[in-house]
């Protein structure tokens, strides 16, 4: 079963830098395409950001600038750099794949912004 290990989260001000990543636990980074989502509390889990097997990536309207999706495939590991970030960015951030065929989620890590 692959597993989907999220980090990098933490407690942040307002503006400031904050580098996720996600590795994999099998080879599934460089041959699928892959996303990071979000879930705030009391809102229901929305994809931020996703980079296809070719490498085109797309961006949620409220990161968009913001935020910047990439990928090792040697590492099997996706990141997400966040700057600028603001206090709607609190949320638990996940990875997986794109599209419906999900694997089993992971744990993710916890963004918190301060005003």
């Amino acid at each position: 079963q692959v597993q989907l290990v999220e980090s990098g989260g933490g407690l942040v001000q307002a503006g400031e830098s904050l580098r996720l990543s996600c590795a994999a636990s099998v080879l599934i980074v460089s041959i699928n395409d892959m996303g990071w989502y979000r879930q705030a509390p009391g809102k229901q889990r929305e994809l931020v950001a996703g980079i296809t097997g070719g490498g085109n990536t797309n961006y949620a309207d409220s990161v968009k600038g913001r935020f910047t999706i990439s990928r090792d495939n040697a590492k099997n590991t996706v990141y997400l750099q966040m700057n600028s970030l603001k206090p709607e960015d609190t949320a638990v951030y996940y990875c997986n794949r794109l599209g419906a065929a999900k694997l089993s989620w992971g744990k993710g890590t916890l963004v918190t912004v301060s005003s």
